[in-house]
């Protein structure tokens, strides 16, 4: 099949799922492309479901200089796989992407790798502080961004709001500060 062609098949199915309220990554057959990737292209990851696959994606992200934006979940809240949802469509449509770009990644809680030993010094969610489900949190050049940390369900059903947050936190590309309190419009503020 030439290349014209493949492309052409990919962007029909791609549109089918659009009309079918399918979010490409939650069915990974109909999201092909057979264009040469970008540079600065949005990538979501699988759901970390241990340490080290906390660390790979960490370290996946630390070369690209691109943030990786981690959605805190567990199989028992509620709200997670809405906002997962739309964080998903939003990342794979492209949100963020000419700010630099962002990964995106859920970190499983509950999976038995990550909840084995909850007072383990090297516990996830002791070490970033997570206290609060579904918590949405940046990592930029290996460090967590604390201050741009959200908790509030209210927010993270907005999808006006997670836009300007996916932005903001790929205009960081590397330098741990690209967002400042000002540039949320005091979303922020406590």
């Amino acid at each position: 099949m030439p290349l014209a062609a493949m492309h052409h098949h990919a962007l029909r199915q791609s549109r089918h799922a659009a009309r079918l309220g399918l979010c490409p990554r939650l069915c990974p057959r109909l999201c092909f492309s057979a264009s040469a990737p970008r540079s600065a292209s949005n990538v979501v990851f699988d759901a970390i479901r241990s340490p080290e696959s906390f660390m790979t994606h960490l370290s996946a992200c630390h070369s690209p200089r691109i943030p990786l934006l981690t959605l805190w979940t567990t199989s028992y809240c509620i709200h997670s796989p809405g906002i997962l949802r739309a964080l998903t469509c939003l990342v794979q449509s492209g949100v963020g992407q000419p700010e630099g770009g962002v990964a995106l990644a859920s970190v499983e809680m509950d999976a038995p790798d990550i909840a084995a030993n909850p007072t383990d010094p090297n516990n996830l969610a002791l070490m970033y502080m997570i206290n609060s489900l579904p918590t949405l949190l940046s990592f930029d050049a290996g460090e967590a961004q604390t201050d741009t940390r959200v908790t509030d369900t209210a927010k993270l059903a907005d999808e006006a709001f997670l836009q300007q947050w996916i932005r903001t936190e790929a205009r960081r590309h590397g330098q741990r500060g690209g967002g400042t309190p000002a540039s949320f419009f005091g979303l922020f503020r406590k």
